[in-house]
């Protein structure tokens, strides 16, 4: 889960307007590439070594390895090692009182009255038509004092229509506040094969010992924590939740620890073809509010028996009538990628859908997309793709493109 893509070949001039993650100054300092990305400015990629001296591109103050540089470079090191992703940008949504639960069940597309403490799942928000508003991670926390809580992380920019669509129905439910700590935290993503070997070092309770899908409040030297094991790479790992004048210092202590290991910061041009090759939907491809979870094929993240929320008649309807269309994997032939707002076509040459994301994949060395198609034609063995006006043929696959390996 995350924003709507901001294309690493696409790079608007940043503007002063933009917001800054408490890492900021830091991915400046590293040599990162700073483009806008719904409304922050964020990191796409890193400079390569080669392309920067060692006057602009220095860690030795801190002891901090340089970045490996660029969005292939970094991409890798998060499938063989580990790397570190700034997620500040998206937004974190606290809910505390007496009915937290039973409200975020009556807006979720996943049950939320029987999550445990410490539990963490991936949900929607859906409108009455049951299109995606947003998806989402919601938590359930316990704090030292044994205070509870729900958090909801939303996409940045989704934030401000989550919070306003949100407002009216907490009035139905006068115990429950919700407060906006986006601006009070920093989120931070640790995804790779080493990255609970060396986390584990680093926190007063050991993240090795959370299930996916888990999280808790932990500390790091003293400070507090939320620590989950999620993310958004199809990697294992961590996210962090810190306080924002905390960020800085966590970001270099993992670096430090995770120095011998090959631990790299990485941007989001490496994060979009981690989650690609992962399969992951992404808010403004994959989702929006004209497209509902199951013909997104995330049927996982919907709980519809013994309960109502909104949008559930609808997708109650959809799901007996079977979705007008569906996602797909797609294996382009040859080296042109298929982008985004690319046809495809039946072997008739008629149009039955589109491609939602596409591009290179760096882990299989060949093009992946993933695309909306009309439900009759989702069992086609062959479709073509209509990459800036000549056909490719292109083979179905089976999500994920690829699926990480279990010790």
């Amino acid at each position: 889960m995350t924003d709507s893509s901001a294309s690493a070949s696409h790079e608007p001039a940043v503007t002063d307007s933009l917001a800054k993650t408490p890492l900021d100054q830091w991915h400046r300092r590293m040599g990162g590439k700073m483009v806008p990305f719904a409304g922050y400015e964020m990191p796409i990629q890193y400079a390569t070594p080669e392309s920067t001296g060692s006057a602009d591109v220095d860690g030795a103050s801190t002891g901090v390895a340089k970045p490996v540089g660029g969005i292939v470079a970094e991409h890798h090191a998060c499938r063989n090692k580990a790397a570190l992703f700034d997620v500040s940008h998206m937004g974190r949504l606290r809910f505390d009182g007496d009915g937290a639960a039973e409200f975020l069940d009556h807006i979720l597309t996943r049950r939320v009255t029987d999550l445990p403490v410490g539990g963490v799942r991936y949900s929607m928000v859906c409108n009455a038509e049951g299109g995606v508003l947003d998806d989402v991670l919601v938590s359930h926390l316990e704090t030292p004092s044994e205070r509870r809580f729900h958090l909801l992380v939303v996409n940045a920019s989704n934030r401000a229509k989550i919070l306003k669509w949100i407002e009216p129905h907490l009035a139905d439910f006068p115990t429950v506040t919700m407060s906006d700590r986006t601006e009070l935290t920093a989120m931070i993503a640790v995804q790779g094969p080493l990255a609970m070997e060396v986390c584990k070092k680093l926190f007063s309770f050991d993240p090795s010992r959370l299930k996916n899908y888990q999280a808790r409040i932990t500390d790091q030297f003293a400070k507090p924590v939320i620590v989950s094991r999620t993310g958004y790479t199809g990697e294992d790992g961590l996210e962090l939740i810190v306080r924002a004048e905390e960020a800085t210092r966590v970001w270099e202590n993992i670096l430090l620890a995770g120095r011998d290991a090959g631990f790299t910061a990485a941007g989001l041009g490496a994060r979009d073809t981690l989650r690609m090759e992962a399969g992951m939907p992404l808010y403004g491809h994959e989702l929006d509010e004209t497209v509902d979870p199951i013909s997104a094929g995330l049927n996982f993240a919907v709980n519809l028996p013994n309960r109502q929320f909104i949008g559930s008649e609808a997708l109650q309807q959809i799901k007996q009538q079977g979705p007008a269309r569906v996602r797909i994997g797609l294996l382009p032939e040859g080296k042109r990628p298929a982008r985004e707002g690319c046809g495809v076509l039946d072997q008739n040459g008629e149009k039955i859908g589109e491609i939602t994301s596409g591009g290179p994949s760096p882990t299989l060395g060949v093009p992946i997309a993933m695309a909306m198609v009309d439900a009759k034609h989702a069992g086609d063995s062959e479709f073509q793709v209509d990459i800036r006006g000549r056909t490719t043929v292109a083979k179905p696959t089976k999500l994920p493109f690829y699926r990480r390996a279990v010790s």
